[in-house]
């Protein structure tokens, strides 16, 4: 279907950019000037402490002051539900406190300020609520919440194995139900060998350490997860950024890292590793994996490919972005997962050949010194994984993966007609809505959530400055129904905060009618191999 639009500052309307800056100027200036006003008056509040130095850096605690906490209701609202395709929402409300605004639990009066008593505990808990569409989570195929309840293997799993390990593998905490896992992932994404953790943020950040170090080079995509940036820069290997999802950016660093060598004298690099994730969840585009594998075969590169995002939602089978492109998973070095999208559940995994395995399980961080994932997770994700690869001998899987793309390409054309700005792959379940300014973060999100919509909204510094926006996430547990709703709330509120940025003249409409004509008429595209 044609490249994917992704991030780019060239990419925002002139009057967006302009009002955008503007915006940003006018909180920052009125920030400074109430800073100002209250060291002269209210000195005692911005006073340090006597003998300390300040505790956050200067700009980072005005930042969090001034801007963030104006709008912090958007991100600290509490969920009092499962996170399936609708959720109950608490209501919250600002209070003003000497120490400045605070957010806290919107409680009838007559209930004590919570505590960890048992009654306030249960006093919280009858804390109004609002049952509103959750368009948010990565509930990609529906498993945060199962109709029905799980498989009975997973509460026999909390008499067998109890709620936790209590201690890392190489101490007692590898069972059997983590070894029947890692099997089966190993199965699953087509590789020797596998070994799963209790934290996917970890996976990226305690492995990559094993994998690379002194006298190693990284070449990070440029927008990748800040778990693989973390895991980099613990390495001690170098780092080379190329630009985002850019075959010839990753060839021409790849070129000049080789021809320079290492820095001090240009020795050769022990090993070089090419870090780029399945779908990035910012953008909602999958990577271009058949340019990327071909890089790194023609100069004998290693393939690290995060798939947190791909692994369930993509492909026909749900197994990932090598499928959806149609490559041999043997073409990719290490393939890395979580478990906490598709799968509605927690922790990671790294496969790759059984000696890779093997020596991350000896060296890394996250497998030595971290407690392994709780056998009832575990139990979960092996009856989730038996539905979605069909093993069940149920049509479960199949009918998820399918009700995805769908949904997913339903909701991406109703809101080109819109009008709005979108990001991402035609299929991706991933929607990015641009909404630039950094007053309509907050309305954008307030809004949607008065209509009955939880949208979840992002801005600087998760995002550039100028490509503010609001992230929507569609699930194979929305109906039809929930996704005409919430695009009958989208499409009011993006008139109301006038962010339909993309709206093709009459000339535009017919350039891109003979474009899809054209389309039709072709063989499918290298990027729709094994989308359909």
């Amino acid at each position: 279907m044609g490249s994917p639009d992704h991030g780019d500052a060239a990419d925002v309307p002139y009057f967006a950019a302009l009002t955008n800056y503007l915006g940003y100027a006018i909180l920052i200036c009125f920030g400074y000037i109430r800073d100002a006003f209250g060291r002269l008056f209210r000195l005692q509040k911005y006073r340090t402490r006597p003998g300390y130095a300040p505790l956050l850096r200067d700009f980072d605690d005005f930042y969090t002051r001034r801007l963030y906490h104006r709008i912090q209701d958007c991100w600290g609202r509490p969920i009092a539900s499962p996170a399936g395709a609708w959720i109950s929402v608490v209501a919250r409300r600002f209070l003003k406190t000497p120490a400045g605004l605070s957010l806290e639990v919107a409680v009838p009066a007559h209930v004590p300020p919570p505590t960890c008593s048992a009654d306030d505990a249960a006093a919280l808990a009858a804390a109004p609520t609002t049952r509103v569409l959750n368009m948010g989570s990565y509930n990609y195929l529906g498993y945060a919440e199962v109709p029905g309840g799980v498989d009975g293997a997973v509460f026999d799993s909390l008499t067998t194995y109890g709620v936790s390990t209590c201690a890392p593998a190489a101490t007692g905490g590898h069972m059997d139900v983590h070894e029947r896992l890692e099997t089966a992932v190993a199965a699953y994404v087509g590789k020797p060998a596998a070994i799963v953790l209790g934290m996917g943020f970890a996976t990226n950040a305690q492995l990559l350490p094993a994998l690379v170090g002194a006298g190693c080079l990284i070449l990070s995509d440029a927008l990748n997860h800040a778990s693989i940036i973390m895991g980099a820069r613990s390495s001690g290997a170098a780092v080379r950024v190329f630009s985002h999802n850019d075959a010839a950016s990753l060839e021409a660093v790849l070129r000049a890292a080789i021809v320079d060598g290492q820095p001090g004298g240009g020795a050769p690099w022990r090993k070089i590793l090419i870090v780029v994730e399945g779908m990035y969840s910012m953008e909602g585009e999958t990577c271009d994996l058949r340019a990327i594998v071909a890089i790194k075969k023609r100069y004998g590169a290693y393939l690290f490919l995060d798939e947190a995002h791909s692994i369930g939602a993509l492909g026909a089978t749900g197994r990932g972005v090598c499928e959806h492109y149609g490559v041999p998973p043997a073409d990719v070095d290490v393939m890395m997962g979580t478990f906490t999208k598709s799968f509605g559940a927690v922790g990671g995994y790294v496969a790759s050949t059984a000696a890779v395995v093997d020596h991350v399980r000896a060296s890394a961080p996250g497998v030595l010194y971290s407690t392994t994932m709780a056998p009832p997770c575990a139990a979960h994700i092996l009856w989730a994984l038996a539905q979605i690869a069909g093993t069940d001998g149920t049509g479960v899987g199949a009918a998820k993966i399918a009700a995805l793309r769908a949904n997913s390409i339903y909701f991406r054309a109703r809101l080109t007609k819109m009008g709005v700005k979108i990001y991402g792959d035609y299929d991706s379940p991933v929607v990015p809505i641009m909404l630039f300014h950094p007053a309509k973060i907050a309305a954008f999100s307030r809004e949607c959530l008065a209509r009955g919509v939880a949208v979840v909204v992002v801005g600087f510094p998760a995002t550039p400055l100028l490509l503010s926006r609001a992230r929507i996430c569609v699930s194979a547990a929305h109906s039809r129904a929930d996704l005409d709703l919430a695009l009958g709330v989208i499409e009011e509120v993006a008139t109301l905060l006038q962010i339909r940025f993309h709206r093709p003249s009459v000339f535009g409409r017919l350039r891109d009618g003979a474009a899809l004509v054209g389309r039709a008429l072709l063989p499918p595209s290298p990027r729709a191999v094994g989308a359909h």
